[in-house]
């Protein structure tokens, strides 16, 4: 038996797994209900509905994605190196076996049109990802529209990972974000 403070992780774990691999609209509730090992009652006493567990799964990625890579930047010694480390963890992040690419973008792409709550998720991790971006690149003395130039390299980057399934675009932006850094 599932004890109810291990519920909503376990369900929020396996909707993460099968939303990110397979894609929202392909999973259903009752496959989430299998791979969580929680009851269908319990898991629609925590979420009433789909659209509400697609909003906590987003939600609780974009936080540990967020730390995660703030964590590593600002682990570095500079200012021009934490910024530069945005394109190493992207790398990491690009080379896990599981990297499906953005999920953000994945989830805008699928619901974009139909769900707001969807849309404006997605666009929050965005700008979120643009402003620290702009943080990064303001600690290093450079102007803070830098980041949003860095930050759409790392999104084309992302794209072109999921794509290309290879983890080499992060650092021919990494190569890209030096240059726009040393011109700032």
């Amino acid at each position: 038996m599932i004890s109810p403070e291990t519920a909503e992780p376990r369900i929020l774990d396996a909707a993460e797994a099968l939303f990110y691999g397979r894609g929202i609209q392909a999973v259903g509730m009752a496959e989430i209900r299998s791979a969580s090992g929680v009851s269908l009652k319990r898991l629609y006493q925590l979420f009433p509905s789909k659209g509400e567990l697609i909003q906590a799964y987003l939600r609780r990625r974009d936080i540990r994605w967020r730390r995660k890579l703030a964590a590593y930047a600002e682990a570095q010694a500079t200012p021009e190196e934490r910024v530069l480390a945005v394109f190493d963890w992207l790398h990491e992040w690009f080379g896990e076996p599981d990297f499906r690419g953005c999920a953000f973008s994945n989830s805008f792409g699928e619901l974009g049109a139909t769900s707001s709550a969807v849309a404006e998720t997605a666009r929050a991790h965005k700008e979120a990802f643009f402003r620290y971006l702009g943080e990064l690149t303001a600690a290093a003395g450079k102007p803070a529209s830098l980041g949003d130039h860095l930050a759409l390299l790392a999104e084309g980057a992302i794209a072109t990972a999921a794509i290309t399934g290879s983890a080499e675009p992060a650092l021919r932006a990494k190569a890209a974000a030096r240059v726009l850094l040393e011109a700032a």
